[in-house]
């Protein structure tokens, strides 16, 4: 058999494999945007607040008083009363870890952190619903401060 058949053979068998793929039909039907009052499809003038929280059992310079660790139930009674009660639409917390360098310390105090992050309207209202939550925070705590990182984004629900 002749190189030029053996190639006509193996053209032949692949041709034989290969096959169209089957036709997708188009779908009628798409996803819509929609929203309402309090969560629009489209939203400009709002703003991504995160908060920082020390949680836990600080590990620095033992020439401050050490904060007390704060257990999951404090962290959620706190989350309920003051952050639920100010953003009942919603809100995301992570667990992280962070550290912090007091002021006139030579070293950080290094802590579990709680990050909250929460999407809102950029209102005085809501502005001034944040700093009520920081301060309460340190008010229960006695700690020095809670970081707030403020982002304009733009939202859809």
């Amino acid at each position: 058999m002749s190189h030029r058949a053996v190639w006509l053979l193996v053209l032949l068998a692949l041709a034989g494999c290969a096959s169209t793929p089957p036709a997708v039909s188009p779908t009628t039907a798409s996803a819509a945007l929609e929203g309402d009052a309090l969560r629009p499809a489209n939203a400009s003038g709002w703003v991504r607040s995160e908060l920082y929280f020390g949680v836990g059992k600080e590990t620095g310079p033992a020439d401050r008083p050490q904060a007390e660790t704060i257990t999951e139930d404090a962290w959620r009674a706190f989350l309920d009363k003051e952050v639920t009660a100010r953003f009942p639409d919603g809100l995301t917390v992570f667990d992280a870890y962070g550290q912090w360098l007091f002021r006139g310390a030579k070293e950080p105090n290094r802590l579990k952190t709680k990050v909250l992050v929460v999407l809102h309207e950029d209102t005085p209202q809501r502005r001034a619903d944040i700093e009520a939550i920081r301060l309460a925070w340190k008010q229960a705590t006695g700690h020095q401060s809670v970081l707030w990182s403020r982002h304009a984004v733009d939202v859809s629900f």
